[in-house]
């Protein structure tokens, strides 16, 4: 649409209803980007409703989204991990299974799932520091202290004997 203009009057209210113009596409096009985002949004959001209701869901959402990411910090959306680190989100997940495979084989549903709660609180206790300065303790108790090898035949520095000195004497003048 071509709209001529003949004078400065024309063009002032030519310019204030192209800018009304474009604010009220603005606020049209802000809407339809909300309405689309939440429309996008609306399968993650019940797939989230239902899986927070399954228990364990979130230890390993944690642990893939770590893993995912380069960063050790923690989300917001999980308070129960504050001070977390990969092992032991890792050892969260691992044990239970591990539990649930081995001791508790033949054992109820009521049983196992009691364990997994159970586990994951202990775990929650448990970081990567902790389980390295323990296994640091058990290798100092294990290794072998070193001793000092004395040899008998040669004299320690302190103990020899007035040797000549045959170097530079301390007064001389060296250059």
């Amino acid at each position: 649409m071509k709209v001529n203009i003949n004078n400065s009057a024309e063009l002032k209210t030519e310019l204030v209803r192209l800018s009304r113009l474009r604010k009220e596409q603005e606020i049209y096009l802000g809407d339809q980007y909300t309405f689309l985002r939440n429309k996008i949004q609306t399968p993650s959001r019940v797939i989230g409703a239902v899986a927070s209701n399954i228990p364990g869901f979130g230890l390993v959402k944690d642990v893939f989204s770590f893993l995912g990411k380069a960063n050790s910090e923690t989300t917001a959306s999980s308070p129960s991990n504050t001070k977390s680190d990969w092992f032991t989100k890792v050892a969260k997940l691992a044990l239970p299974l591990v539990l649930n495979r081995t001791v508790l084989k033949n054992s109820g549903w009521l049983k196992k799932s009691l364990v997994l709660l159970a586990s994951e609180g202990a775990m929650g206790q448990v970081s990567k520091d902790k389980v390295s300065s323990f296994v640091g303790k058990i290798a100092n108790f294990v290794r072998p202290e070193k001793s000092k090898k004395k040899h008998k035949k040669v004299k320690p520095l302190e103990e020899e004997e007035d040797l000549p000195n045959f170097g530079i004497p301390p007064n001389s003048e060296t250059y």
